[in-house]
């Protein structure tokens, strides 16, 4: 039996045993639609799963993490190099979970807080996962429409205007197969870690300088409230709850046994997917805030914290004449990439949740509307300086919402009566429960921080 024969009559096993089981699948239109082969190379069933981490990977270097990782560098230089290493570690376990939970259960993450919590608490966790995916969003328009302006002199308003037609784009992949949105995903962020990769090379920054700000932190991260700001945004544009979401859901787009041994291999091979394409967001993440310590923290333009003004000093700066071009392309690159994750994101918490189905299109222009109204709002009444706050404080709304996903997914990873053999280790569970109170500590200390102060 061919690789493709095995996807069909997996699929259409699966698929019959959760509507028997009186709940579909999410995104049931590509469900297991992506063969898996059974034997061969590792590395053959390795790039058989690759994707859905790329396709994660793309939320923890849109451009929301532009705007606090350019401030973060302009401002402390490489001290919070630290809170990005850290905040990708976090990810790498998180989305590791959310992988296990989606192929242990054949639940996502919505559908299992629908399951197992009350009404009251569901609708709860859906507004606040449609705040997340908003703040999100907000941050592509006006990453997007700022790109568009530094390439081709599109105004802000017209550019984030413009924004509303990327529902057409992921509708046309989505129609072409989920291999096609996976390929056109990896390619933008080629694009995005060429432009880098080039800018850290002739930055040239000091590698002894760097390891030791990414592995030793500073309590100055804690104690200095701007740096804490900054700090908390960074996390919140790094660990993006609605990935959580997504993640649980796209790894059972492959066509793996559904049988524990089966389950037990996909979880390998989703987890190391997952691992390598967030390594490749940390490299990314931290590219940003290097190239920003070099350009502007080490010349004295500390107070660059625009993405508008580092287009226009990054090329004098750096003296590489191309060095704005390939900043403003890979911007433009990150936007256009968010746009497919939030989309799907945004159909699996509407229908995990409250089991409402739109069409794709509908769902992406009413998401994409409700980002553009503040964006033309903030843009007409305070100008690109406007902008650029609204994009930090968009990344600490993020930071705001990661307890509402990152509590329930560890709790449900840790019940043995949920995941059966598949539940995490008790070593496991508590670092991860260690992570969510980091992330709740911080919150709570930012909130402090930001009405007492």
């Amino acid at each position: 039996m061919s690789d493709a024969e095995v996807a069909a009559v997996s699929r259409s096993a699966w698929q019959f045993a959760r509507t028997d089981a009186g709940e579909q699948p999410s995104l049931r239109e590509v469900n297991a639609s992506i063969a898996v082969p059974q034997t061969g190379l590792w590395l053959r069933r390795l790039f058989a799963f690759m994707g859905p981490g790329y396709m994660v990977s793309v939320g923890y270097m849109d451009p929301g993490n532009w705007a606090t990782d350019l401030a973060g560098g302009a401002q402390f230089g490489y001290t919070l190099l630290f809170v990005i290493m850290l905040s990708n570690l976090m990810a790498i376990l998180l989305q590791a979970l959310a992988a296990r939970l989606g192929i242990a259960t054949g639940r996502d993450l919505a559908q299992a807080c629908r399951a197992y919590y009350p009404r009251p608490v569901n609708l709860l966790l859906w507004f606040a996962c449609e705040l997340a995916i908003i703040a999100c969003d907000l941050a592509e328009v006006i990453g997007t429409a700022i790109a568009l302006q530094l390439l081709f002199g599109i105004p802000l308003i017209g550019g984030a205007l413009i924004t509303a037609l990327d529902a057409f784009l992921v509708l046309l992949l989505m129609n072409r197969g989920f291999r096609y949105l996976e390929a056109f995903v990896v390619a933008l962020l080629i694009v995005i870690f060429g432009c880098f990769a080039v800018q850290i090379f002739v930055a040239a920054p000091p590698a002894g300088t760097i390891l030791h700000s990414m592995f030793v932190p500073s309590s100055e991260i804690v104690t200095n409230p701007a740096m804490l700001y900054i700090a908390i945004g960074i996390i919140g544009a790094t660990v993006m709850p609605h990935n959580l979401y997504l993640h649980s859901s796209i790894v059972q787009t492959r066509a793996y046994e559904r049988t524990d041994a089966g389950k037990r291999d996909a979880i390998r091979w989703a987890t190391t997917d997952s691992t390598i394409a967030l390594i490749l967001a940390l490299f990314v993440n931290a590219s940003i805030l290097i190239v920003a310590a070099v350009a502007f923290h080490a010349t004295g333009h500390q107070g660059v914290a625009e993405i508008g003004q580092a287009f226009e000093l990054l090329s004098p700066l750096l003296g590489l004449s191309v060095a704005s071009i390939l900043f403003a392309i890979a911007l433009l690159a990150s936007g256009l990439n968010s746009t497919v994750t939030a989309t799907l994101a945004g159909q699996i918490v509407m229908e995990g949740f409250l089991r409402l189905r739109f069409p794709q299109w509908a769902r992406r222009l009413l998401t994409r509307g409700v980002a553009i109204v503040p964006v033309v709002i903030v843009t007409a009444l305070y100008g690109e300086k406007g902008t650029g706050q609204l994009l930090v404080f968009s990344q600490v709304i993020l930071s705001m919402q990661l307890p509402f996903a990152v509590v329930p997914l560890v709790q449900f990873v840790s019940d043995k009566k949920k995941m059966g053999n598949f539940a995490i280790p008790r070593g496991v569970a508590a670092l991860a429960w260690v992570v969510a109170a980091i992330i709740l500590v911080l919150n709570f200390k930012l909130l402090f921080d930001t009405f007492a102060g």
